[in-house]
């Protein structure tokens, strides 16, 4: 009887550098889906969540850090972040966190029951505070290394807004990737096309490299690196959403090889 050797995990110096350079460390997206799946995360999943994360935070840095240059200050203020998400709305996610961030207070307008009466601050907010809310506090660490590796730098209340931006949306990428596994692919995921009446719809373009993420391979246990860029489809759009989905391909292709 021979003795099977003890399988390794796949590493190498590629590997440990991409993954060093991600501020946002793979074990703590794990732990984020472990907030809202009961489903294994695939490593390559990890990585990519981190990635798109990583993206979503840079656009915002930096629209943040242009308004700041427009009134010559290299340290970005709360409301730089409120300039950024103006004037950009493809950064406009981690909706959660604003209903609980002073900075957004009195900025996300009236809400109304179906009585006309006003709907406080704390109805919205709801009973429960939302787990990425709740686990905003992760994530301040590598929003700072975000921070210091584009040249700029911030103060507290704003580190704490980008920090409770990365969570929600974060969370809110977990919870739709999961989503995509239990359902089989994406299902509200699509494209609307003009149709004149009497003639058959068009042909939906198959080569699309979104459209193709809407159809699921593999098992329903496990949460993998497709399903996220799946998931990113129904979080992101816009540029924004393509550079999150190529740079996050890109960062799999480049640790699964090693």
């Amino acid at each position: 009887m021979t003795t099977r050797p003890l399988r390794t995990e796949p590493s190498g110096p590629q590997t440990a550098s991409v993954v060093t350079d991600l501020p946002f460390k793979p074990q703590l997206v794990k732990a984020v889906f472990r907030d809202v799946t009961s489903l294994h995360v695939s490593r390559p999943a990890a990585w990519a969540a981190a990635s798109v994360t990583r993206a979503v935070l840079t656009e915002i840095i930096e629209g943040a850090r242009s308004a700041a240059a427009e009134e010559a200050r290299k340290r970005l203020i709360p409301k730089d972040l409120i300039s950024a998400i103006d004037r950009n709305v493809e950064v406009e996610v981690g909706s959660e966190w604003y209903l609980h961030s002073p900075t957004f207070h009195g900025l996300m307008g009236e809400v109304r029951n179906a009585d006309g009466a006003l709907v406080s601050l704390r109805q919205r907010r709801g009973a429960r505070t939302p787990s990425g809310v709740a686990g905003a506090h992760r994530f301040q660490a590598g929003v700072r290394s975000l921070l210091k590796s584009r040249g700029v730098r911030a103060v507290p209340a704003m580190v704490r807004d980008l920090d409770g931006i990365a969570s929600a949306f974060l969370t809110d990428l977990a919870r739709d990737a999961a989503k995509v596994v239990r359902e089989g692919g994406v299902k509200r995921f699509g494209t609307v096309s003009p149709v004149v009446p009497g003639e058959s719809a068009p042909v939906p373009l198959l080569k699309d490299p979104l459209l193709a993420l809407s159809t699921r391979c593999g098992d329903g246990r496990t949460v993998g690196g497709d399903d996220v860029l799946a998931a990113v489809t129904m979080q992101l759009f816009g540029d924004l959403r393509q550079r999150a989905i190529t740079e996050a391909a890109e960062m799999t292709r480049n640790t699964s090889g090693n």
